[in-house]
């Protein structure tokens, strides 16, 4: 990607008509929830967004389709964060480095909370490692408790999901949050300013996230604090 232009760092493809969702896996999209690869061209360019970063929604499980379409449509104007089972051979993840998928989503909230755990997460983030892919995380706060030292002695590239923020209510001193604060420490890490109306007790409340976010701007650094639409969300 060139620097020049406005960068989305989180947005995702939902084509319900050429890529229909898989009944049962993660969270469907509703029928107004859409966002194909020609309405997101037109929006970027309408508000002069020269890149995007394109994540792949839980929905879609395995299956990254719809998000190697549209970058295939636009080369050079998108990277993408996959998902994966973690059995795939290392061929298989070097095509997807070539197709320009650059990272690897963790969604322990609606896809797999248990997709973390286990003997063989170690050898993943290594290979994940070896790639220089970076390791994306959706969590809530418990489970951030037990991803970040992991993430931490890895060594991984880590991209924190929607401001790392488990459960608000539970405060700056929440034990979760404490852990996204100190990957920021690592110098590996960076933190996605992303959908914040689904964090707020309502949308126009955006303020209450204020101490949240001075604190991830003292941990990470503004150079590693990051903008997301969520679109089409």
């Amino acid at each position: 990607m060139k620097a020049t232009g406005i960068v989305d760092c989180h947005l995702h493809i939902i084509d319900h008509g050429r890529y229909p969702f898989p009944p049962g896996v993660g969270y469907t999209p509703r029928s107004d929830e859409s966002g194909t690869r020609q309405a997101l061209a037109a929006v970027l360019d309408a508000y002069g967004v020269a890149h995007a970063l394109l994540v792949q929604p839980s929905g879609y499980g395995f299956d990254n389709s719809a998000m190697l379409d549209a970058m295939a449509a636009a080369p050079g104007r998108f990277k993408a964060i996959a998902v994966i089972s973690g059995e795939e051979s290392d061929r298989e993840l070097q095509a997807l480095a070539d197709q320009g998928v650059v990272g690897v989503r963790f969604n322990l909230v609606t896809f797999d909370p248990t997709a973390m755990a286990g003997a063989g997460m170690a050898r993943l983030l290594a290979r994940l490692k070896a790639l220089d892919w970076f390791t994306q995380v959706f969590a809530r706060d418990e489970q951030w408790q037990a991803a970040g030292p992991l993430l931490r002695q890895s060594g991984v590239k880590v991209l924190v999901d929607h401001f790392g923020i488990g459960n608000l209510a539970a405060g700056l001193g929440a034990p979760g949050f404490q852990a996204v604060l100190e990957l920021g420490g690592s110098g590996r890490a960076a933190v996605k300013l992303s959908a914040p109306c689904r964090i707020t007790s309502r949308p126009d409340r955006l303020g209450e996230l204020d101490g949240h976010v001075g604190a991830l701007l003292a941990a990470f650094g503004k150079e590693n604090c990051i903008w997301g639409s969520d679109w089409p969300f």
